[in-house]
C-alpha cells in the first residue's frame, strides 16, 4: 500500500477509534492489513517520502500534534521508514512483521491511482472534519 493510503486509514482510525492508545494499535494492525492486500507501489520513494510527511502535516496543523488522529496516521505509516532509513536487521530481517513474513506483501491489485484517489478522500474527510469532533 502506498504511504499517502497508510497515512489516511490511519488517521480514519483515530477519528473512529478518539483514543490515541487504540489509534496506535489500530495503526500498525492497519499496516500490516494494508501490506496484505494485493497493490501496486508507487517507484519513486521522493514522492512517497514527501506525500506522507505532507499528508502528517496538514492533519497535524487541522487537528494537532497529538491527537488521536496524527497518532492513528503516524502509527500506520511508520513501519515503512525502515525501507528507507538503514535500520538494524537482526539476522538480516526486517523489523516489522509484515515486511519480514515471506508471501505477506503482494504486488498487483489495487493500482496506485486508486489508493492515490482513496488516499485523498480519506484525508480530505478527515481534514475536514472540525477539531475535537468525528468525521
Amino acid at each position: 500500500m502506498i504511504v499517502s493510503l497508510h497515512v489516511a486509514t490511519g488517521a480514519a482510525a483515530g477519528v473512529l477509534l478518539g483514543s490515541r492508545k487504540k489509534a496506535l494499535l489500530a495503526g500498525l494492525a492497519l499496516h500490516a492489513l494494508g501490506d496484505r492486500m494485493p497493490h501496486h507501489d508507487i517507484n519513486s520513494q521522493r514522492f512517497e517520502i514527501a506525500s506522507g510527511v505532507a499528508a502528517v502535516a496538514a492533519l497535524a496543523v487541522r487537528h494537532g500534534l497529538t491527537s488521536p488522529i496524527v497518532v492513528g496516521a503516524l502509527a500506520a505509516s511508520a513501519p515503512d521508514v525502515e525501507h528507507v532509513l538503514p535500520l538494524p536487521r537482526p539476522g538480516g530481517r526486517k523489523l516489522f512483521p509484515s515486511h519480514r513474513v515471506e508471501g505477506w506483501h503482494q504486488a498487483g491489485g489495487v493500482p496506485t491511482w486508486a489508493q492515490l484517489v482513496a488516499a485523498g478522500v480519506i484525508l480530505g474527510t478527515v481534514l475536514a472534519c472540525r477539531p475535537g469532533h468525528d468525521a
